[in-house]
């Protein structure tokens, strides 16, 4: 046995925990540079650059999902193809992916560029904080090649089950960004510009290290030949991709619409929940870690013919989620006035710690409903059958969206995060009906 086929050799508990704890480790690393710049901005510079650091990060996180969730898609034709031992279709298909997934992000590069000021206007960003959050998204976008590649290369290393490659990179480049971050914004006074600077410079050495890496692996385990541009694959990736890119990108999306209901409330109530949703964002790593661990599970298996590890593989992901979201229940229900303390100087307004709070202590005891439909999604990914996980996605958004926009103006911000658990159950549901439908097809065509 090749030990690096253990996703379809291994128990299923033991070959995902092992897969997806470097991965979720990774993960939580790259959060921090998004952590790492909110909380040294917020305790630095105060409550109005905190805001203008969120007001951005809500146009950034709908880029970023579309690189992780459009890599992570595409991943499942090269895990099927590794699962397989199709080494040319391997090496044809990460080419495709690489090069799609760079074009787009110089695309969307220059149209951030063009339109980021007219995006923020739009989204009725505060006055007070508009040309810091102008600056910082700026930076952001010039930066946004490296971060595509990077994530493209993780999503390709995880498909091989090499999760664990990137992972020292990308603590060293984790651990680069926070003292620079230092440097930049406590030492030099460098301002919000500063962090954004210091996390382009991270995510750019992260991002060439780990393509060399990947390079010489791939010629070493399938040859030298080089990979070519396919469109058939491009074909197969994108079924998968877009889908899933819709389903993320949706979410952030509507996080991004939602935040502009919340800009109405002025930039201290926006400062306290921008603290929120980093906190949001780093807590809900295993969810997504685990979603991704079970599409390359999936697809590794189905390409191999075991489709009876599936269903084994995706129980035990359920039990582990629901021990996260008991740990999660209780951080954030007992200790979110000290998380919000991290974030906030002393002399802070009473309303960013109430928002952020609130949001926190509210839907601490929710998330294991967010855990289990990210990870049936997850095997609908890796099955190819994304109808009822795109269904799902959409009504999650539309829930939140139309709650949040006809509700909080009348009934207060905080009607914002009471919404939030209603669209989740509605992404459950739908993803569970698609799970069940690929269970009943399995059925029908098990029997003679």
């Amino acid at each position: 046995m090749n030990d690096r086929e253990y996703l379809i050799h291994d128990r299923p508990l033991k070959a995902i925990v092992i897969f997806t704890l470097p991965m979720m480790t990774a993960s939580f690393f790259q959060q921090l540079y998004t952590l790492a710049d909110s909380l040294i901005v917020g305790r630095y510079l105060g409550e109005g650059a905190l805001a203008a650091v969120g007001a951005s990060g809500a146009l950034v996180n709908v880029f970023i999902a579309i690189a992780t969730s459009g890599a992570a898609g595409a991943s499942v034709i090269t895990g099927m193809a590794f699962g397989a031992r199709r080494y040319k279709d391997l090496k044809d298909g990460m080419t495709t992916c690489i090069v799609f997934f760079l074009l787009l992000s110089l695309v969307l590069a220059a149209f951030g560029l063009l339109f980021c000021e007219h995006i923020l206007v739009a989204l009725r960003t505060p006055g007070d904080i508009m040309d810091d959050a102008v600056t910082y998204l700026g930076i952001y976008f010039i930066g946004l090649p490296f971060l595509f590649l990077y994530n493209v290369i993780s999503a390709l290393f995880n498909s091989i089950g090499r999760s664990s490659i990137p992972l020292v990179l990308l603590i060293f480049s984790s651990v680069l960004n926070v003292v620079l971050d230092l440097a930049a914004v406590a030492g030099l006074g460098m301002g919000v510009a500063g962090a954004a600077w210091a996390t382009l410079f991270a995510q750019a050495l992260s991002a060439v290290i780990s393509s060399a890496v990947l390079v010489k692996m791939i010629q070493k385990t399938c040859g030298k030949g080089r990979g070519r541009f396919s469109f058939p694959s491009l074909g197969r990736m994108l079924a998968i991709s877009v889908p899933s890119i819709v389903q993320q990108s949706s979410i952030s999306i509507g996080m991004m619409l939602v935040q502009s209901v919340v800009n109405g409330f002025g930039s201290n109530v926006l400062a306290g929940y921008s603290a929120a949703m980093r906190v949001d964002a780093f807590v809900t790593v295993p969810f997504f870690s685990l979603g991704n661990a079970m599409s390359s599970f999936t697809a590794q298996n189905m390409g191999a013919g075991k489709r009876d590890r599936v269903g084994r593989g995706y129980a035990a992901s359920c039990l582990v989620i629901m021990g996260f979201g008991v740990l999660i229940a209780f951080a954030l229900v007992f200790f979110h006035d000290a998380i919000m303390n991290l974030f906030i100087p002393a002399d802070g307004s009473d309303e960013a710690r109430m928002a952020g709070g609130g949001y926190m202590s509210f839907l601490g005891c929710f998330y294991w409903i967010l855990g289990l439909a990210v990870v049936t999604g997850g095997v609908l990914r890796g099955l190819g059958h994304m109808t009822f996980f795109t269904i799902g996605s959409i009504g999650n958004l539309a829930f939140r969206l139309l709650g949040s926009i006809a509700l909080a103006p009348v009934f207060g911000v905080q009607v914002i995060w009471y919404v939030v658990p209603v669209g989740w159950i509605i992404y459950l549901v739908m993803c569970l009906a698609g799970y069940r439908r690929c269970a009943l097809e399995r059925e029908s065509h098990a029997q003679p």
